[in-house]
C-alpha cells in the first residue's frame, strides 16, 4: 500500500463542479488501495476577496486578525471537498490546522511549519481520506498563522516529509512544468523531468507552478514531486534529485518576473564596510536584495552601487537610504519599470557560449541589458519591462525550446 500526498491548487477547486471532479480523482487513488492525505488551497480568487474585505476596513489591518481571516479560505475548501467525498461513498474527514495541529514558528503572514501531530491522521487514512488546509498552522502560543502566498505547496511538502509518504503530487491547471509560461508563449513545451536545482531556480525567478520554498524543502529531504493537471490524464512533470539532471541540454527553461525595481546609489564614498552599511537597514526591514553591481570611478575614491528589489519595496527602500547617515553619496536614481528575464539549465555548466548566445539574441532584438546576475545553472538580466515578452520569445527560440 502506498501513502500519498495529493495537493490541489485554487483553480483545481475553484467551483463546486471542480471540487466534485477532484473528489473523483481522489476516489480513483483510493480504489488503487492507496492511503491518501489531501492538501487544499482556497478556491480561486477567495484569498484576494478576503484581502479586499480587510482593506475595506483599513490598509493596515492587524496581522494576527488577517491570518485568522485568510486561513478561512482553505477551511471552506476542506469542508466542501470532504463533503463531496462523502457524497460519493468515500469516507473522508476535514482537519483544521489547530485540530492536527500544524505547528509553526515565525511572524504572522510569514510563518514556517516545524512539526505536525501524525497519530490521528495516520490512524484515520487506513479507512478514509484526510483533507487538511494548506497555507496555515498554529503557533506555540495558539495563534493561527499563515505561511505566505502559495503556501499550500509548502504544506504539501511538509506533510510528505513529516508523514514519510511515498510521493507528493501537485495538481494544478496545467499539464506540468513548461519551458516558459504557456499562457503567454504558446510554443512552450512541457518538461517531462527536471532536477530540484533547476525547478528551484525557475520557481524563484518567476515561474508560478510551484512555490520555491516547497521545492527547497523537497530537495533537502529528497521527496519526489510530480506536477500534473487536474483536468487531463496526461503525464505530468517529475521533479527529482541531481542524478536526474539532463546535462545534454544547455537551457531547460526561460523564466521572467515583472515586479522588479532597480536602485542606483551614485558617487558613494568608496571605503571598507560601505556595502554593509547600505544593506544592513534593508536587511532589518526584511527587504530582499537580488542583483548587486558595483562600478568603481576612475579616481577610485567613489563608486556607483546598483541593486534590484521587488517593486513593492521600492518606496520603503528609498526612504531607508535617505535617512541612513552611515553612508555618503551624491544622488539616488531608481527605475520601477524593469523586469527580470532568466535562462535556467543544468547543462550551462558544461556548455560554452551560452552567455554570448543570450546577449547576442537580446542585442538582435535591440533590447538593452541593465544588470546581470549569474550562477552555475542560471543567467538573469534586468531589462525594460516593455521588452519582457519579446525577450522571452527570442531566448525560447534561440535555445531550441519552441
Amino acid at each position: 500500500m502506498t501513502k500519498k500526498v495529493l495537493k490541489f491548487g485554487g483553480t483545481s477547486v475553484g467551483t463546486i463542479e471542480r471540487i466534485q471532479h477532484v473528489a473523483k480523482i481522489i476516489g480513483k487513488e483510493r480504489d488503487l488501495g492507496n492511503e491518501i492525505i489531501v492538501v487544499v488551497s482556497a478556491m480561486a480568487g477567495k484569498t484576494n476577496e478576503l484581502i479586499k474585505l480587510s482593506s475595506s476596513i483599513t490598509n493596515n489591518f492587524n496581522k494576527r486578525e488577517l491570518d485568522v481571516l485568510l486561513s478561512s479560505g482553505e477551511q471552506v475548501t476542506c469542508a466542501l471537498l470532504a463533503g463531496a467525498l462523502n457524497q460519493i461513498k468515500i469516507d473522508a474527514k476535514s482537519w483544521l490546522n489547530w485540530q492536527i495541529p500544524i505547528l509553526t514558528e515565525g511572524d504572522h503572514s510569514n510563518a514556517r511549519i516545524i512539526n505536525m501531530n501524525i497519530n490521528n491522521i495516520n490512524n484515520y487514512i487506513k479507512k478514509g481520506v484526510a483533507v487538511i488546509p494548506g497555507f496555515q498552522g498554529v503557533s506555540k502560543s495558539g495563534d493561527i498563522t499563515t505561511i505566505g502566498r502559495g503556501g499550500s505547496d509548502a504544506t504539501a511538502v511538509a506533510v510528505a516529509k513529516i508523514f514519510d509518504t511515498d510521493s507528493c503530487e501537485i495538481y494544478t491547471d496545467v499539464d506540468g512544468v513548461f519551458s516558459t509560461d504557456p499562457k503567454k508563449i504558446p510554443v512552450a513545451k512541457k518538461i517531462d523531468k527536471i532536477s530540484y536545482d533547476e525547478m528551484l531556480e525557475l520557481s524563484s525567478l518567476g515561474a508560478k507552478v510551484m512555490q520555491s520554498s516547497a521545492v527547497q524543502t523537497a530537495m533537502m529531504y529528497d521527496i519526489p514531486l510530480e506536477v500534473k493537471s487536474t483536468f487531463t490524464d496526461r503525464k505530468g512533470t517529475k521533479i527529482f534529485n541531481q542524478e536526474n539532471i539532463d546535462y545534454t541540454k544547455s537551457v531547460t527553461g526561460v523564466a521572467y518576473s515583472k515586479d522588479e525595481s532597480k536602485v542606483t546609489l551614485i558617487g558613494v564614498e568608496d571605503k571598507p564596510g560601505v556595502a554593509a552599511n547600505i544593506f544592513e537597514p534593508l536587511n532589518k526591514a526584511q527587504i530582499n536584495v537580488d542583483m548587486v553591481i558595483q562600478n568603481i570611478s576612475s579616481d577610485q575614491k567613489t563608486t556607483d552601487i546598483t541593486f534590484t528589489i521587488k517593486r513593492d519595496d521600492l518606496l520603503k527602500t528609498i526612504e531607508l537610504l535617505k535617512i541612513n547617515n552611515r553612508i555618503k553619496y551624491k544622488s539616488i536614481s531608481h527605475n520601477d519599470k524593469v523586469a527580470k528575464v532568466s535562462i535556467v539549465g543544468a547543462g550551462m555548466v558544461s556548455t560554452p557560449g551560452v552567455t554570448y548566445k543570450m546577449f547576442r539574441g537580446l542585442a538582435d532584438e535591440k533590447i538593452n541589458i541593465l544588470a546581470i546576475s549569474t550562477s552555475e545553472i542560471k543567467l538573469s538580466v534586468i531589462i525594460d519591462e516593455e521588452n519582457t515578452l519579446n525577450a522571452v520569445k527570442k531566448l525560447h527560440t534561440i535555445f531550441d525550446l519552441d
